[in-house]
């Protein structure tokens, strides 16, 4: 299947109604793309927008970081975050950001622990690239998908991904992490302790409260489980049972 092969029956398997995005690396630029800071300084901001509407495709690399969210930069392996930025996160601390704290995590040491489990984060080769999966009809070396979908959706997308595996409880996971991490890092494979067979949901990071619609959650995957899922989707409940999957009446509970 293409890009866009899967991309469509991912979206009709889930009923999705924003545009399935593809990430992948490319030492070339597709024509017209933009810099995903020119779009927006958050790079999550940036690539929600290109789910939302006809945008052309967005990148970043090594020379566009001018603009782009230093802890976005972090999070894409292009620059290594300041050894203060875990008191950020955490508690805060007297010599960054005038004491301000995110207070995410209980302890600088908790942060510490968690990027060691996460490991080495490494960017994709080239320029890291952003479009929708309806564009691609041959694969430049996509990475990963990423889908946005309502409360409904992301179960029904969650059960599918449970309907191919015995792995009751690591093969949907909902990881720690900004949400630029649970987009792009985790799916594409450049985190190296990052399970490469799990549907990542989240974000999971309320700092992106205030943007990011109360009623979505974002779902990212690896081509090959995206491969897996849509391989499965006519197999399962999605078409055999659709009217369980997408009720047309539902019951109201007193």
């Amino acid at each position: 299947m293409t890009p866009k092969q899967i991309g469509e029956t991912l979206a009709n398997a889930g009923r999705l109604k924003l545009e399935v995005l593809c990430v992948y690396g490319s030492a070339s630029l597709p024509d017209g793309a933009v810099p995903l800071a020119k779009i927006n300084r958050c790079v999550t901001k940036a690539i929600m927008s290109l789910a939302a509407g006809d945008r052309p495709p967005a990148f970043i690399n090594n020379q566009s970081l001018g603009g782009c969210c230093p802890g976005g930069q972090s999070w894409l392996g292009y620059v290594e975050p300041p050894p203060l930025l875990k008191h950020f996160i955490s508690t805060g601390h007297t010599d960054f950001r005038h004491g301000a704290a995110e207070h995410l995590k209980m302890s600088p040491q908790l942060v510490d622990e968690s990027r060691a489990n996460i490991g080495r984060i490494t960017p994709l080769p080239g320029n890291l690239i952003i479009r929708p999966s309806k564009e691609l009809e041959d694969d430049p070396g996509v990475r990963s998908f990423l889908l946005f979908a309502t409360a409904e959706q992301t179960r029904n997308i969650c059960a599918l991904n449970h309907f191919c595996t015995s792995n009751a409880f690591g093969s949907a996971i909902i990881p720690w992490g900004p949400t630029c991490a649970s987009f792009i890092t985790y799916p594409a494979g450049m985190a190296e302790k990052a399970p490469r067979d799990a549907v990542f949901v989240g974000p999971v990071d309320p700092t992106g409260n205030e943007w990011f619609p109360q009623d979505l959650m974002a779902i990212s995957m690896s081509i090959a489980t995206a491969r897996r899922l849509c391989d499965a989707s006519e197999l399962s409940f999605l078409a055999k049972r659709p009217k369980v999957a997408y009720p047309e009446k539902r019951e109201t509970l007193q």
